[in-house]
Order: structure tokens, then C-alpha cells, then sequence
């Protein structure tokens, strides 16, 4: 897989947590740096993290697959973008909450990245090396997470949406991507 593709990855399971941290931006009075860097980590560090579970849970059972690895790389992808789309029209207004407690960005961070388990899963049909996308995907998560929070502090949330779908369409694509690509 292109490092392109490697970063459209990353930024489309970014989404989630860029959305929470625009959310929790948008509750807090004042997004500190330590805020930031501490979100960013929190949502890093499990996004790194659920794609090397999930490549080495795909690699377990990879042989049984073999033949149709495309169709699950393409399948897990298409469902967790259309999943991602359908969130974005189906949510119903919360009270904003600020807390930015241990237990709050585990429980988040846990939430946000299970998207990312689905990913690794399809990187090891794949059968593709896994150490550079889990350090693209955990460093543009800290970094996406930690400029939401202060944007979201600074402008509103007009943008969780749309980041939200595009993330969406981008695995979608990516997803039709690998398909088409072991079909011709």
C-alpha cells in the first residue's frame, strides 16, 4: 500500500477522535497545551494501538482468508466508513461535557479506535508490514486530536460533521481501492 493511501487511512480513522476532541474543546473554557497534548496522547496511543491488535488477529487466522482477503479489506472498510457517515446523521444533541479525566479520554479513546481494530484486521489480509502505518495512524490521531480540542475551544463545531464524513467517504474509497485493484 502507497504512503498516500497509508495517510488517507490515517486521517479517515482520525475522525472520530478529532470529532470528540472538537466536542470536548467546545465544553471547555480554556484548551491549555497540557490539555492538548494529553488528549493527543490518549487517542494516539489507542489508535496506534487497535491496528497492531487487529493486523495480529488477522495474521492468526489469515490462511483460512487467503482467497478473499480483498473482500474483507474492502467489506471492513466499507462498513466502518458508511458507519461513520450514518453517526453523523443519526446523532441526537447532547449536553457537552468537559471532563478530561483518566477514566472520560480511557473510556473515548477505547470508542474512537475500534475502527482502527477493523483496519488492522484488513492490513494483515493484506499482508502488508504494519510498523509504519501504526506510527502514521498514532501520529496524525495525536496530532488531529490535539488541534481539534483547541479549535473546537476557539471556532465551535461546524466542522465535526463534515470531518466526520469525510473520514467516511475516504475509507470507502480506500476500500473500493483495494478491491478494484485485486480484481483487474
Amino acid at each position: 500500500m502507497d504512503i498516500i493511501s497509508i495517510l488517507l487511512i490515517a486521517v479517515a480513522v482520525s475522525m472520530d477522535a478529532f470529532a470528540v476532541s472538537l466536542c470536548k474543546g467546545l465544553a471547555l473554557k480554556q484548551a491549555s497545551a497540557g490539555q492538548c497534548v494529553r488528549i493527543g496522547l490518549w487517542f494516539g496511543i489507542f489508535q496506534a494501538s487497535m491496528p497492531l491488535l487487529g493486523f495480529y488477529l488477522g495474521e492468526s487466522f489469515h490462511v483460512y482468508i487467503e482467497a478473499i482477503d480483498h473482500w474483507i479489506a474492502f467489506g471492513l472498510l466499507l462498513l466502518i466508513g458508511a458507519n461513520m457517515i450514518r453517526d453523523v446523521y443519526s446523532e441526537k444533541s447532547k449536553p457537552l461535557d468537559a471532563s478530561l479525566s483518566t477514566g472520560t479520554l480511557f473510556v473515548l479513546a477505547i470508542a474512537t479506535s475500534i475502527d482502527a481494530l477493523a483496519v488492522g484486521i484488513s492490513f494483515s489480509c493484506l499482508e502488508m508490514q504494519i510498523f509504519k502505518p501504526v506510527c502514521i495512524i498514532g501520529a496524525t490521531t495525536f496530532c488531529l486530536s490535539s488541534i481539534g480540542l483547541k479549535i473546537g475551544n476557539r471556532i465551535g463545531s461546524r466542522f465535526n460533521n463534515i470531518a466526520q464524513t469525510a473520514g467516511g467517504v475516504i475509507l470507502i474509497l480506500i476500500g473500493i481501492k483495494i478491491l478494484v485493484s485485486h480484481l483487474v
